[in-house]
């Protein structure tokens, strides 16, 4: 192996240690995943523990404007869930140590 694609290897196993990214999320017996609704999540999950409002993003036809949010699940099991919503869908699920 040459040290460059050692060096891009280990800085890929860095970057990706921080934070774990998933398409899934267990809430109890259910299960939640990316391109679920907002009122999915809700029902599945309940509440979340906290909420944000990061902004707002243009669309594929910059056209349409669409809303970002982010929900926080947890802590359980000494890891945090993080929810990314574009609209009323969920994108991305992100799951951290919590400190």
């Amino acid at each position: 192996m040459t040290l460059t694609r050692f060096l891009l290897c280990l800085t890929a196993i860095l970057v990706c240690s921080g934070a774990a990214q998933a398409d899934t999320m267990r809430c109890g017996n259910q299960l939640v995943s990316t391109g679920d609704r907002a009122f999915e999540v809700e029902r599945k999950c309940g509440p979340p523990a906290h909420s944000d409002l990061v902004g707002y993003a243009l669309g594929r036809n910059d056209r349409q404007e669409f809303r970002l949010e982010e929900w926080v699940y947890g802590p359980s099991n000494g890891s945090i869930s993080i929810l990314t919503f574009e609209g009323s869908r969920l994108v991305r699920i992100e799951t951290r140590r919590s400190n």
